[in-house]
């Protein structure tokens, strides 16, 4: 049983409590996850089971869609309502909705952020969130993301919140982004909830409760192939399957791909991810799943 599950991860239950709850229901060992999700959030969290855990590196690729709530008015150390306030103003007026929207369009595009502390971001090997237990002190680079779009679609000015839509590249931090719009209109904020809408292929839709995955066992896992849609196709000439899958390159010079990490395909048969070198212009074997040949009709 190799494949991947989508499962909506519920607030409360940390990304590692998950895959144990998918080990019990699937009585299996080798089982992982892509993109972890804070306890306090809710979501898409991709799982993968078997032979398809070696893929997750490559789930982890794909663009992610979220809805957040922020809240304006207090700031935590953590970016999120769970953490510890670290400033907070009272009386103040609700930025209009004409002026968030002006700030949010200048946060699209290639950004700079700094992810929070209170992350499982890793400072010297070691999360930066446990430095901070250990009364470390801890300083987090910034980088460099990008954000695909930015869209207000709920303006509570009673509330002092708003609902943004974002979609996003890897490495995005929610938190961070909610502490920076803040800072743009002058006020503290907080993400005080998120829910994860997207990873690549998996959808909030088509994602299962632990309930639902528990009643349909090994039937919700799911072709490896059906999530890896955001990585540019290869299809690999059938006389060189077996070469290929014993870890030989392709040997092709037939075309030249967008991009050097690739789902590899023969006769329609996912094979694995290949690494397109292009000193020796052919596609490298780098995490082949089907070793076997296809059997001959």
């Amino acid at each position: 049983m190799d494949g991947f599950l989508n499962i909506l991860k519920p607030p409360g239950m940390s990304s590692h409590d998950v895959i144990g709850a998918v080990r019990k229901v699937l009585r299996m060992k080798r089982v992982g996850h892509a993109g972890t999700l804070d306890p306090a959030a809710a979501g898409v969290l991709p799982v993968a089971v078997g032979q398809a855990a070696r893929l997750i590196e490559y789930l982890e690729l794909a663009d992610k869609t979220y809805r957040a709530e922020l809240t304006f008015g207090f700031a935590t150390d953590s970016g999120d309502d769970t953490g510890k306030i670290t400033e907070e103003v009272t009386d103040f007026m609700m930025p209009l909705q004409e002026a968030i929207e002006h700030v949010l369009a200048g946060f699209t595009g290639r950004i700079r952020q700094t992810p929070p502390a209170h992350s499982a971001i890793k400072i010297g090997g070691k999360r930066a969130c446990d430095l901070l237990r250990e009364g470390k002190e801890v300083e987090v680079p910034s980088r460099e993301v990008t954000i695909h779009s930015l869209d207000l679609v709920a303006y509570q000015p009673e509330a002092h919140k708003v609902l943004l839509d974002v979609q996003c590249s890897k490495g995005t931090y929610i938190r961070s982004l909610c502490l920076d719009i803040g800072a743009a209109l002058g006020l503290p904020a907080t993400m005080s909830f998120l829910v994860r809408s997207r990873v690549g292929d998996f959808a909030l839709a088509d994602a299962l409760t632990l309930e639902e995955l528990a009643g349909a066992g090994e039937c919700a896992v799911l072709e490896p192939a059906h999530f890896l849609s955001h990585l540019e196709r290869y299809d690999l000439d059938p006389r060189r399957e077996k070469a290929f899958c014993n870890g030989l390159g392709t040997g092709e010079r037939q075309r030249v791909p967008e991009t050097d990490t690739l789902r590899v395909y023969c006769g329609g048969r996912f094979l694995g991810i290949g690494r397109y070198d292009r000193a020796s212009q052919e596609v490298i074997p780098a995490k082949v799943i089907h070793r076997e040949p296809a059997a001959k009709p």
